[in-house]
């Protein structure tokens, strides 16, 4: 009886087993960064109710970050401000802007304005603003160069691995806290060795076991 199929096609049972294992690995790969918080969240710019500019008000005026996110020293959130807070400059400084009219509105009719949230963390993660502040960690370490930003984004990824990162080698990213929101600051020569010292004298201590952050 002739032969139907010839001696290459024994082959192909190889190639596929050989394509699905690069596929699978492919699919996996994609998997893993796209649907990552590097891929999903970082960059994620949302339209604010009234177009508040961090570049002109943190950078260009200076205005420190806990005149308006007074709370981040003593809470587990950082406040959004009140009206009040905005309207201490913007009853006597462009008082007829269109671009403030809902500021007006909010303060006239004593209601909140809708801020839209632009970093979230899940659920069931649990981060406290006060509790990293106050050890030594800088606004910028996570949120970026606000001063630099004429809409906040999100700069990056707040996933767990990157949090880890931190509480693993805590000495490379801590700073002095009367430094906590200056923007651009640059460390000196010594920093590792001075923070691995705070953090032996203060008994600084980042868990990394799950119920930390996970209760």
């Amino acid at each position: 009886m002739p032969q139907i199929f010839p001696k290459k096609a024994n082959v192909l049972p190889l190639l596929s087993l050989v394509g699905s294992l690069v596929g699978g690995v492919v699919l996996i790969g994609l998997v893993w960064y796209y649907f990552s918080p590097e891929f999903t969240t970082v960059g994620y710019k949302p339209e604010q109710p009234v177009p508040y500019s961090h570049e002109l008000h943190a950078g260009q005026l200076g205005i420190d970050c806990q005149y308006c996110h007074t709370n981040v020293e003593n809470s587990k959130h950082a406040n959004v401000p009140p009206t009040q807070t905005c309207m201490n400059c913007h009853n006597q400084i462009r008082t007829n802007s269109p671009d403030l009219l809902k500021v007006r509105q909010s303060w006239a009719n004593d209601e909140s304005i809708q801020w839209t949230k632009v970093h979230h963390l899940p659920d069931y993660a649990h981060f406290s603003h006060a509790s990293h502040v106050n050890k030594g960690v800088g606004c910028e370490t996570c949120h970026g160069r606000i001063d630099k930003m004429e809409v906040v984004y999100q700069e990056e990824p707040l996933s767990m691995g990157w949090c880890l990162e931190c509480h693993r080698q805590p000495e490379l990213y801590l700073r002095p806290n009367d430094e906590i929101t200056t923007m651009g600051y640059t460390q000196p020569a010594n920093f590792v060795e001075r923070n691995l010292e705070r953090i032996r004298d203060e008994g600084i201590q980042p868990p990394s076991n799950c119920s930390a952050c996970h209760y």
